[in-house]
């Protein structure tokens, strides 16, 4: 069970960032132009939300399941020495999390904004930090 979780974990990653850079790409486009933020930009940002939270909650499933944050936990003086463990069990869901957050507002204050610009630029702002926080926090060696 855990292989398939964390296998599932991977490939909404890539769709979770492919549709953040979309709500992201789409705000930009959309803050710089005279653009009307209609129910298709508003289903963009639903959907890069909802994969998010899709992300997140695999990602707190594999948290609890993991062997490595298993034995993390049992040991957090030794866990927090090694860059390694620290990352995956605690720089990379904490950081996470508050991209999570971000993309929540961010979807909520678009479409609570006034004006189609300030919905895009409310979208870009959010959705564009929450993209570049999962992006730093990345297992880039773990991804290919």
């Amino acid at each position: 069970m855990y292989s398939i979780i964390l296998q599932a974990h991977h490939w909404i990653a890539f769709i979770c960032l492919a549709l953040l850079a979309y709500a992201t790409v789409n705000g930009i486009i959309g803050s710089n132009s005279e653009k009307i933020f209609d129910d298709s930009n508003r289903k963009i940002n639903l959907f890069a939300l909802i994969s998010t939270h899709f992300m997140f909650l695999l990602g707190l499933i594999l948290l609890a399941v993991s062997p490595v944050a298993q034995n993390a936990f049992s040991d957090m003086g030794a866990a927090m020495k090694d860059g390694a463990i620290r990352k995956a069990v605690v720089e990379h869901p904490f950081t996470n999390i508050i991209a999570v957050v971000l993309a929540t507002i961010g979807n909520a204050k678009s479409k609570k904004a006034i004006g189609n610009g300030r919905k895009f630029k409310v979208s870009m702002i959010f959705f564009g930090l929450a993209l570049i926080l999962i992006l730093s926090r990345l297992p880039f060696e773990k991804l290919f």
